[in-house]
């Protein structure tokens, strides 16, 4: 008999445990501080090298959109970036049924204000039911392109091992050699 109250004990504490967990992750008071930088890409290759630059004053919004119909269900306001391009958006409740995105809205410099076609939104997740515990949240860096690559450029690509006089393909350029 006592084996069954200790087996009927455990069950119940396991039970309980496991709602208490949906409870929390049900939070519509749970928090999220979403974190990100915003740089110029002064290479016009749409990824970050060493000599971009961080844009301060530039805007992003965070959008959530319903996983099944993709409405738009919540965002944020527009957050302008710090000195060193990075911003922070607070996020309240958990969307677990939901995509979110940071999204590029506007940046204040005039030679750098085209953004990057891979690099103008970041996915971010904003659930603690998928494993991730903790209440910050890292987006990748968002870029906008300079209107002309900086003439340093041609050293920095080479140093990284790509090659400029090459075509799409990697087709050497008729006239040139990129042999040393």
């Amino acid at each position: 008999m006592a084996k069954v109250q200790q087996i009927t004990l455990v069950s119940l504490a396991i039970c309980l445990s496991t709602l208490l967990g949906f409870a929390a992750a049900a939070n519509p008071e749970e928090k999220f501080i979403v974190e990100g930088r915003v740089y110029c890409d002064t290479c016009r290759v749409e990824f970050e090298t060493k000599i971009s630059q961080p844009i301060k004053g530039a805007s992003v919004k965070l959008e959530c959109r319903n996983i099944t119909n993709e409405k738009i269900v919540s965002h944020s306001q527009d957050v302008v970036t710090d000195e060193a391009g990075g911003y922070k958006i607070e996020v309240k409740g958990d969307h677990e049924d939901e995509i979110c995105e940071v999204r590029l809205v506007k940046s204040p410099r005039a030679d750098c204000n085209e953004p990057t076609e891979v690099w103008r939104k970041a996915s971010v997740v904003l659930t603690k039911a998928d494993g991730v515990s903790g209440t910050y949240r890292f987006a990748n860096n968002l870029g906008y392109m300079k209107k002309e690559a900086l003439p340093e450029c041609k050293k920095v690509l080479t140093e990284m091992g790509y090659f400029e006089l090459q075509d799409e393909i990697g087709e050497e350029v008729e006239g040139h050699s990129t042999a040393p």
